[in-house]
């Protein structure tokens, strides 16, 4: 179910198969953490360089550290060289995602 949101609220896809949703990648943060919405994006602070897909790696790996699913479940499906990222995450649900918010 998708539904169109104003700008400043995360937007959601649910569906059988998990989540998907939007990330804005803040690359070479002094550490690593949601920070709130930037458009209907969650914006993520990570420590990682965006060089070789170090920032890619520690997105995946620190979003199923959060979401508690396996880090094969969550994927890029749009944004690998981009600061904006779509974030497909099976086995999730909206509501998972929403309390990730601080």
């Amino acid at each position: 179910m998708k539904s169109d949101t104003p700008s400043g609220e995360l937007r959601i896809t649910e569906n059988a198969d998990g989540v998907t949703f939007s990330v804005h990648v803040q690359p070479r943060a002094s550490k690593n953490g949601i920070c709130g919405i930037q458009g209907d994006a969650i914006k993520l602070r990570l420590t990682s360089p965006p060089v070789e897909g170090e920032a890619n790696r520690l997105c995946t790996e620190y979003l199923a550290k959060l979401l508690k699913v396996p880090k094969s479940a969550v994927t890029i499906i749009a944004g690998d060289k981009s600061r904006h990222k779509t974030i497909r995450v099976s086995g999730a649900t909206a509501q998972a995602v929403h309390n990730l918010l601080p």
